[in-house]
C-alpha cells in the first residue's frame, strides 16, 4: 500500500500541469499515488488529463480550493496526503522530506515546505504560515534569502500550496471549510488542529519552486480581496471562544483599520468593506468549534502563539524596509 496521495487541485491550469508531474515522476521517494481534482476547467485540461491517463477526478463545476481538496482528501486511502498546487515544481527529495518529518511523531498534523518563488530562486515564497493578534496571516519569510530558513520549527499552519497532512485527523478536527471556498481555508483547519492538541511543522529539506497566483493570475484583485476579508472573519469568530475574542477585539480592530488603508491605497477598499460586511453577516453559517474546558491549555498556547506572530510579522516589516531604504541610499 501507498504512503502518501499527492492531490493537486487544478482550475483552467493545462500550462502548468505538464511540469508539476514531470517534477514528482522524479522524486526520490515513489511510494504515492497521484490524484489531480479538476473543477471544471475549460482550457482543455480534462481532455489532456483524459488523453496522459493521469489519475483524477472531475467535477462539474468549480468547487473552489477547498471543495477540490476535500474531494481528493476524502477519495485518498493512504494515511497520508499532500495537497500540491499546480503551479509548482518540487524538487528530487521533497516527498521524501516531507513524509521523514511527519512520521517523526504523531501530534503532526501537518508539515509546510520550503516554498521559493519560481524565477527567483533565492527567495523564499512561503515558509509556513503564521496568525497575528491583528487578524493578519502572512507567509513566513515572503521576499527575504532563502538561506535564512533551512532550520525546522513550529509553524501555526502549513501552506496547503504544498503541504502533508495525517489524513485521518481530518476526521476529528474536520476537513477544509468549503465556506471559504479559496483563501485562509489553510489557516482555519491549522488552527482547529491546534485547538485539539495537535501541532504544524516546518520542513525546509522539502524545497518546492511556486509560480504564485497562477490561477487567479495576481497578488491583488477584487475577488481576492472580497474573499480574503470575509473568510477572515470566519476565522476568527469560528475558532476563538467569545472570551479570546473579546480580549482581541481591540487588535483585530486596528487590524482591520490598517488593512482598509492598505487596500484603499492600492483602490480595493469597496472590496475590502463588502468581504468584511458580508463576513459579518454570515459568520453564524460557519461552524464554530465548540469550546471544550480540556482544550484550555491549548487555547492559551494559541494565544502566546498570536502574540510571537505579531512581533515576528513586526520585526519582518521593519527589517525589509530597512533594506529596502539602504537599496535606494546605494542608487546614484
Amino acid at each position: 500500500m501507498k504512503k502518501i496521495t499527492i492531490v493537486i487541485p487544478n482550475y483552467n491550469g493545462l500550462k502548468f500541469l505538464p511540469p508539476c508531474l514531470k517534477a514528482l515522476s522524479c522524486q526520490t521517494f515513489q511510494e504515492f499515488d497521484i490524484l489531480v481534482v479538476d473543477n471544471g476547467s475549460e482550457d482543455g485540461s480534462v481532455e489532456w488529463l483524459k488523453e496522459n491517463q493521469v489519475p483524477s477526478l472531475f467535477l462539474p463545476g468549480n468547487l473552489g480550493f477547498s471543495g477540490a481538496v476535500n474531494m481528493g482528501i476524502r477519495a485518498a486511502k493512504t494515511p497520508y496526503v499532500i495537497l500540491l498546487n499546480n503551479d509548482t515544481e518540487a524538487m528530487p527529495s521533497y516527498v521524501e522530506n516531507l513524509f521523514r518529518a511527519i512520521e517523526a511523531s504523531p501530534r503532526i498534523f501537518s508539515v509546510s515546505p520550503k516554498m521559493l518563488k519560481m524565477g527567483c530562486e533565492g527567495q523564499i515564497d512561503d515558509a509556513g504560515d503564521m496568525y497575528s493578534l491583528m487578524g493578519w496571516a502572512y507567509q513566513r519569510g515572503v521576499g527575504q534569502e532563502a538561506g535564512r530558513y533551512n532550520r525546522p520549527c513550529h509553524i501555526f499552519s502549513a501552506c496547503a500550496g504544498g503541504a502533508i497532512y495525517r489524513r485521518g485527523l481530518f476526521e476529528e478536527i474536520g476537513y477544509f471549510d468549503e465556506a471559504h471556498f479559496a483563501y485562509l481555508e489553510d489557516i482555519d483547519v491549522g488552527y482547529r488542529a491546534k485547538i485539539a492538541g495537535y501541532y504544524n511543522r516546518y520542513c525546509p529539506k522539502a524545497v518546492v519552486y511556486h509560480v504564485g497566483s497562477g490561477t487567479s493570475g495576481s497578488k491583488y484583485n477584487a475577488f481576492k480581496v472580497r474573499l480574503t476579508a470575509r473568510n477572515n472573519v470566519y476565522l476568527n469568530y469560528k475558532n476563538m471562544p467569545w472570551p479570546q475574542l473579546l480580549i482581541n477585539a481591540l487588535p483585530i480592530g486596528a487590524g482591520m483599520v490598517g488593512k482598509y488603508l492598505f487596500f484603499k491605497k492600492i483602490g480595493f477598499e469597496k472590496e475590502y468593506l463588502s468581504g468584511i460586511w458580508e463576513g459579518i453577516r454570515t459568520a453564524k453559517t460557519t461552524k464554530k468549534v465548540v469550546y471544550k474546558p480540556e482544550n484550555l491549555s491549548n487555547y492559551l498556547a494559541i494565544q502566546w502563539e498570536l502574540i510571537y506572530g505579531t512581533m515576528l510579522y513586526i520585526y519582518e516589516f521593519s527589517r525589509r524596509q530597512i533594506i529596502k531604504k539602504l537599496k535606494n541610499q546605494r542608487q546614484p
